[in-house]
């Protein structure tokens, strides 16, 4: 007599069991670690584990089936990041928890170092096309978003903020220059840095031409070299140029004053490559919650967020964060 086989149902206790295997190897949670502030693409994770793309691809595939990352499609490249912890669902204070003692450890230095060097990759191709494009640049970035499309959102923003007589500005990757003279009008001062010497001589002569004497150019790597603090720094078009946008919103942290504003203006998240060959773009634009998330863990808070659609299809997310005023701490 043959007896039907029991069907076995999947219970949620399956679910606790996949996040708990997916947490039990040290590789995977050395994965989590690096992470933390940041996404890579398989290649890139391969280089910084020295290990093989397949046996890569495998332990991604554990930690995506345990919810533990995410994927992002960047045109043909798909980027790992972690996935948040959702309280509400089956598991999430356990994946909460997880991370949290994850990010306690450290990283080996030499993890940290072949991190540090995949940065370098990124950074070193946006400089290459900026060295090679700087003519061109300005045509090309008009394909996706010319200022003249979102102007407007973005004057609002920051004639709402009310700065007072005397306050300074800092303007990160200016470009050619095309916001310098809004901003010379609203700032005492302002500071303009850019890491390509081609395009900070196109900002030079529109400084000249428009007679910008309050308007000092510089340079200069924005993370790494010191600068006075300012009411307001801006990030117009620049954060998807950034090797490591998380930790670079951590870095320009400290070059806020206390009370200050940080103005970003960003495509939202799409999946148009070629924006990659035509505009040295890193990201394909951002999410929304990201830009907040990482906005937190640097220290600030959001305030007023304008989107505004444009006829061909992409979408300015113009944010704003404010760095807590330590005379006046919140409640």
């Amino acid at each position: 007599m043959n007896l039907p086989v029991p069907q076995l149902r999947s219970e949620p206790v399956d679910e606790l069991a996949a996040l708990c295997k997916a947490a039990g190897d040290p590789l995977r949670l050395n994965i989590l670690r690096a992470l933390a502030n940041d996404s890579f693409g398989v290649l890139e994770l391969a280089q910084i584990f020295a290990t093989g793309q397949s046996g890569m691809s495998h332990h991604l595939k554990v930690l995506a089936q345990a919810g533990l990352v995410a994927t992002r499609r960047e045109g043909n490249a798909i980027f790992y990041r972690r996935a948040l912890a959702q309280s509400d669902l089956l598991g999430g204070s356990l994946h909460a928890a997880l991370l949290q003692e994850v990010d306690a450890l450290p990283l080996a230095d030499e993890l940290q170092a072949r991190i540090a060097t995949v940065h370098g990759q990124r950074a070193e191709a946006s400089r290459e096309f900026f060295a090679r494009m700087a003519v061109n640049f300005q045509a090309q970035q008009d394909l996706i978003a010319g200022l003249p499309q979102y102007r407007d959102s973005l004057l609002a923003l920051l004639d709402a903020l009310s700065f007072p007589a005397g306050a300074t500005a800092l303007e990160v990757g200016p470009g050619d220059g095309s916001f310098l003279p809004e901003l010379a009008r609203r700032f005492a001062s302002v500071t303009a840095l850019d890491n390509s010497q081609a395009m900070l001589e196109l900002a030079r002569e529109r400084c000249v031409r428009e007679g910008l004497g309050n308007v000092h150019l510089q340079l200069a790597d924005a993370l790494q070299t010191p600068q006075a603090p300012a009411d307001c720094v801006v990030l117009n078009m620049v954060l998807h140029h950034f090797a490591a946008p998380a930790e670079a919103m951590r870095q320009l942290t400290p070059l806020l004053k206390s009370g200050g504003s940080l103005l970003i203006t960003e495509l939202c998240s799409h999946n148009q490559s070629w924006a990659r060959e035509a505009c040295g773009d890193l990201w394909l634009g951002f999410e929304q919650e990201d830009l907040a998330r990482w906005a937190d863990a640097a220290g600030l808070t959001p305030g007023e967020s304008l989107y505004v659609g444009l006829k061909n299809g992409f979408q300015i997310q113009v944010r704003h964060f404010a760095k807590p005023d330590a005379k006046h701490p919140q409640d």
